[in-house]
């Protein structure tokens, strides 16, 4: 069903076309319609914030649609970008658990659709669904391993050029090669993956135009192409 933004709604997650790459797809149809029943689903345009650090956890989003950019800052107002959360995630998944505040912001990339859940009917709900708090555990145990991926590539990368490099493999990762090799729809701006890498637009900017002349990669619009991975990981290693 199209609803605002252009956007192919779910109507609920018994008939989710996501069924088998959500939260809650092998979950039990008791489990779903328990879930169903305690959701609120809203449309949110781009650049809405979901959520906001240091705000106290309301409860839980799950994507639905769209993706989402996850971001800490400094009191300076230095952002860096945690990671970008894809259809079927939960999002605000380990401070509503701990019933701490957020500790990242949640911002729409594209028009997206939620669904929140009030942080104590989660807790009921994965209280009562123990199959459910498997899903939990394996949610954060991912969430964590992320945010050690993005450590190492911002704190141990040497250079500007390695941090790229190795953003751009790991957002190549699981996508089927073709022919012409590796093509990524780029969901950022060149400043929001400075913001995710720790350096300026400008570095951005300078470092694809080195890619392209290296002919690591080649870009059109907003489709990025990888020709070969494998000289694209050597330069990292090199």
């Amino acid at each position: 069903m199209k609803g605002p933004y252009g956007l192919d709604l779910n109507d609920g997650c018994k008939t989710c076309k996501r069924n088998d790459s959500g939260f809650f797809c092998q979950l039990s149809p008791s489990a779903i319609k328990d879930f169903d029943a305690v959701k609120s689903t809203a449309t949110y345009p781009k650049g809405a914030l979901l959520f906001v650090e240091k705000q106290d956890a309301r409860g839980i989003y799950v994507l639905c649609e769209g993706d989402v950019k996850l971001s800490i800052s400094s009191p300076e107002g230095k952002v860096l970008i945690m990671r970008i959360a894809r259809a079927g995630e939960l999002l605000g998944l380990m401070a509503a658990m701990a019933g701490q505040p957020y500790e990242v912001t949640a911002e729409t990339i594209h028009p997206c659709q939620v669904a929140f859940v009030r942080r104590e009917d989660f807790l009921r709900f994965v209280a009562k669904h123990p199959e459910a708090s498997q899903n939990v555990v394996k949610q954060m145990s991912a969430q964590y391993r992320g945010a050690c991926e993005q450590l190492r590539t911002v704190g141990l990368s040497t250079s500007a050029q390695e941090k790229l490099a190795r953003l751009l493999l790991t957002w190549s990762e699981g996508i089927q090669q073709t022919k012409e090799g590796t093509r990524i729809k780029l969901p950022l701006t060149h400043e929001e993956i400075a913001e995710f890498i720790g350096t300026t637009r400008e570095t951005v900017t300078r470092t694809l135009s080195d890619f392209k002349v290296r002919h690591l990669v080649s870009i059109q619009g907003s489709t990025l192409m990888i020709p070969n991975r494998a000289a694209l990981e050597s330069y990292v290693n090199a």
